[in-house]
């Protein structure tokens, strides 16, 4: 758990955050250096939501998505603009949602909401949103604020709304990372954060097709 590996949660988030002002605004910088995989972890997510969208009576709405930790809107871009009405987008530094203006060309008017802030401190709006997309980010939370937050997020969802988590997993345990200052989990710890929120999980996925270095990526739908 994340206890044993953070020591001190002021230095910890703070940290985090000094480490991503000095990141280039750019999909590489989002990436850290592995910009080249954009295209298939975009692809593999569309198809993951899209069982969620098609026709059904437990069919999730396209009216709006919220995308947490959403950088210069690398993921708003390609993923969810193309598939929802209207978007919001939260991440924890203002240059990132600056760039994003520009990076996300006239299709950003659809943009409604730039929110500047960390999601330990972020309260998706109640019964607002059909997906709550949080990639790469829930490394940068501690266990009980993760917790938290995805209680705030199961608030946020309208009627056949959900929740997706996508991230890297660790292979055991809670591993620290001292460069940016964030946390990987492995299967076992992330399931029971998403038991305490009260969230039921629909659907698991591991990523295909990404470098063999990395740590396995994980994808969860939930509500």
């Amino acid at each position: 758990m994340t206890s044993e590996v953070v020591e001190n949660e002021f230095e910890f988030y703070s940290k985090a955050e000094k480490y991503w002002k000095d990141v280039p605004a750019t999909v590489d910088g989002m990436l850290g250096g592995y910009g080249h995989i954009s295209s298939i972890d975009i692809n593999s997510s569309r198809k993951f939501l899209q069982r969620f969208l098609r026709d059904g009576p437990n069919r999730t709405g396209t009216t709006r998505a919220l995308d947490c930790g959403a950088g210069i809107g690398r993921i708003t871009k390609r993923l969810l603009l193309p598939l929802f009405k209207t978007v919001d987008m939260v991440d924890v530094t203002e240059d990132f949602l600056t760039k994003a203006k520009s990076y996300l060309g006239e299709e950003g008017r659809r943009v409604r909401n730039y929110f500047c802030c960390g999601l330990q401190d972020f309260s998706p709006e109640p019964n607002s949103y059909d997906v709550i997309w949080i990639q790469w980010v829930i490394g940068h939370l501690t266990d009980n604020h993760l917790s938290d937050f995805l209680k705030r997020c199961r608030a946020g969802l309208r009627p056949n709304g959900i929740v997706v988590i996508k991230d890297n997993m660790a292979q055991e345990g809670v591993i620290m990372d001292d460069v940016d200052s964030s946390v990987c989990r492995d299967l076992d710890v992330v399931h029971k954060i998403i038991r305490k929120a009260g969230l039921h999980l629909l659907a698991e996925e591991r990523q295909e097709n990404f470098p063999d270095e990395i740590y396995h990526v994980y994808t969860f739908a939930m509500r």
